[in-house]
């Protein structure tokens, strides 16, 4: 069974991207970058490969999706707080991300999110399931 996840996604300009996320908070595993890629840590058991454009395609048949334009995927983060959402958003947005929907507050989970600057949808929940409501 798998116990890690990395989640390859494709970059116009590395080093922005990778000052981006800097400034977010994240790190990256020298190990695993160079020049064409950059190995950022989610968690002990994720992370984000963001791989330049041309390097991306060496590992597809199929044409890079624009993410500007169109949705290949929402990637889904747990925060521990509701404070924590509010404040990596804002971080996200001073460092020239995209706030592409309003906060929901479904009382057992709050939630909100961004468009990175390559257009990824990144969504930020923090979740008390203890107020899950019955079925």
């Amino acid at each position: 069974m798998a116990t890690k996840i990395f989640v390859n996604l494709p970059v116009k300009d590395l080093n922005r991207s990778k000052a981006f996320f800097e400034g977010l908070g994240f790190s990256f595993n020298p190990q695993f970058s160079d020049e064409n890629a950059a190995c950022m840590i989610i968690s002990e058991t994720i992370y984000a490969m963001l791989l330049t454009e041309s390097y991306f395609s060496t590992f597809t048949n199929k044409k890079i999706c624009d993410a500007h334009t169109s949705t290949e995927v929402l990637i889904a983060l747990d925060a521990t707080s509701r404070e924590e959402v509010q404040q990596l958003v804002a971080k996200a947005k001073e460092l020239g991300a995209v706030i592409y929907k309003e906060p929901a507050d479904h009382g057992w989970m709050y939630q909100h999110s961004f468009a990175d600057l390559d257009g990824h949808q990144w969504e930020l929940a923090y979740m008390d399931v203890t107020q899950f409501p019955a079925s």
